[in-house]
């Protein structure tokens, strides 16, 4: 199987045996670096990611004795599932290429995540720092960090930042999201996920913010908006009725 082959044909169009020979190449630490670097990248695509190959990935990125561009790799590889699992959950076991027990494996916290994200972003190093702002995401404790990474030059590590923030509801950026859901130049994909970041930083303002980008032309936009828009009103009502539960217990 060529790698390089399969770097330039669609997903879609691979080897039925693309996602083993993947993981193979992963678990070879005999196998020249360059093919398991792209074997990394590759194996993280949606249409061959499962159980087996995203263990594979996470534990090459928590292990110190592999390459740390591999390692790099790796996690950033586990990005697309990770959001594909967060999104749709599991009512439906065809919505997401692995389990539920791989989601929770995959975001289990360990000590040394916060000590090597920690790491990884003080680096300096792009593709370190974009592993970082990325696991910032799922890891807490590093408001300032996903503070700074949004003032990145880097659109990247920007939109990594934008993901982290609104994830964790980060008060702190939510002028930097109205800005961006108010620039028409923002881009597609950053903007879509600002969209997010504003209903879940501050969902009783969601509606007077977003009510624009919910009419508009662009029907991905439009939908992100509209549904942004509901999830916000769900929680700003659980927010209402847990202020009169505490009300009435005082």
């Amino acid at each position: 199987m060529d790698l390089k082959t399969l770097q330039n044909t669609p997903p879609w169009d691979w080897p039925r045996d693309a996602g083993k020979k993947f993981r193979e190449l992963l678990i070879d630490h005999r196998a020249n670096e360059s093919d398991r670097l792209v074997a990394a990248e590759l194996a993280g695509d949606l249409t061959v990611i499962n159980d087996e190959l995203a263990d594979c990935l996470t534990a090459i990125m928590g292990s110190p004795d592999e390459p740390e561009q591999l390692r790099a790799t790796a996690a950033i590889a586990l990005g697309p599932v990770l959001e594909q699992a967060e999104t749709n959950g599991f009512e439906d076991p065809d919505d997401v290429p692995i389990t539920q027990r791989t989601f929770r494996n995959m975001r289990a916290p360990e000590r040394w995540h916060q000590n090597a994200i920690r790491s990884a972003y003080a680096s300096g190093d792009k593709d370190w720092m974009l592993t970082a702002v990325f696991a910032m995401r799922w890891v807490r404790g590093f408001d300032d960090q996903v503070l700074e990474a949004l003032e990145s030059a880097d659109p990247e590590i920007h939109y990594e930042a934008v993901q982290a923030a609104g994830n964790w509801g980060l008060a702190a950026a939510w002028s930097h999201m109205v800005a961006l859901v108010d620039d028409a130049g923002t881009p597609k994909p950053l903007l879509l996920a600002a969209i997010g970041a504003v209903a879940s930083i501050r969902p009783a303002e969601a509606r007077i913010i977003l009510a624009d980008l919910a009419d508009s032309d662009d029907e991905e936009i439009a939908e992100a908006a509209g549904e942004a828009i509901r999830m916000a009103a769900i929680a700003s009502d659980e927010e209402d009725d847990e202020e009169v539960g505490s009300e009435w217990i005082n």
